[in-house]
């Protein structure tokens, strides 16, 4: 793998918690202070603990003025795409076209049929995720003329009226691990989205699992580089330089302008919810891994 030459963007990965209610929100206000560039939110509605993410995703784009919101990954299982589309494209429109989707394919199956979900095989899960996508398209396409059906084996849309439009297309990324939910990020989706500590390897998982992208992107005839790459990282700010993403902000800086540049990752979002972490992650490591790739791209 190679650099793909996008633009690094940095966020904050913020966990959702229900109490205290404000909390996720004052740290978002935080991440955008702090220079970030978006915050993600996990989703799992079946957890008493966390709050709804696509309400909590909406209080917090009211809230900022600049800030891109993701879900980081929305449970496909227990988002109906169609009604999903209404609600990307309104909150798109509302925040002045500020949402991104991140969908993943419901990986805690006990917790989505306890809530009404669907127990699909891996198989089906990856299956099901691409019907999504096309059914949340296929409702934002509102320069297409006639209503939208859709007949798939896990979705189905008759003859609905599309819209509203959003502000632009709005960006699909994948949470994806396998190697067909890999091709099939390379096939449809915009965006890349694992999280560092879900890597079978780690940070060495990178080239390989980005490879399968690339193969997928080939397979539907797409510029692989039309693929952006976020994610998730996890570490520790210290005094001293220790493994991954474990020392100084100089350090940090240096590992993530080494993966941007060899990978083609492009995003890194930093999750931890401690403010004092997100601050120097916007004001310290983003700016100077910034200047590293851009220096190293100049040569």
């Amino acid at each position: 793998m190679t650099d793909h030459g996008h633009d690094l963007t940095f966020g904050a990965f913020i966990s959702p918690v229900a109490t205290p209610a404000q909390r996720p929100v004052e740290l978002a206000v935080v991440a955008e202070h702090a220079g970030l560039d978006l915050v993600g939110f996990q989703d799992h509605p079946y957890q008493p603990k966390l709050q709804d993410t696509w309400t909590l995703m909406s209080y917090v784009a009211a809230r900022t003025r600049r800030l891109r919101v993701v879900g980081d990954v929305l449970s496909l299982p227990l988002r109906p795409p169609a009604t999903l589309a209404r609600a990307a494209a309104s909150l798109d429109r509302l925040s002045g076209g500020r949402v991104e989707i991140g969908l993943g394919a419901g990986a805690f199956l006990d917790g989505v049929v306890a809530m009404g979900g669907p127990r699909l095989t891996k198989r089906e899960s990856v299956d099901a995720l691409e019907e999504a996508i096309t059914v949340l398209r296929g409702l934002w396409a509102t320069d297409e003329r006639g209503a939208f059906t859709f007949d798939g084996t896990f979705y189905r849309v008759t003859g609905v009226h599309r819209g509203p439009t959003p502000t632009r297309q709005v960006p699909i990324h994948v949470g994806a691990y396998g190697p067909r939910m890999l091709r099939l990020t390379g096939r449809v989706a915009d965006g890349w989205l694992p999280s560092l500590n879900y890597l079978p390897e780690g940070l060495s998982s990178l080239t390989k699992m980005s490879e399968q992208v690339d193969t997928g992107a080939a397979e539907a005839e797409r510029d692989p580089a039309a693929i952006t790459r976020l994610l998730n990282i996890g570490g520790r700010f210290a005094p001293n330089a220790g493994g991954t993403f474990d020392g100084p902000p100089a350090h940090w800086s240096e590992q993530i302008a080494e993966v941007a540049l060899t990978t083609g990752v492009s995003g890194f979002l930093l999750m931890d919810d401690d403010p004092a972490a997100i601050e120097v992650f916007g004001q310290e490591v983003a700016p100077a891994a910034r200047e590293l790739v851009r220096a190293a791209r100049g040569r």
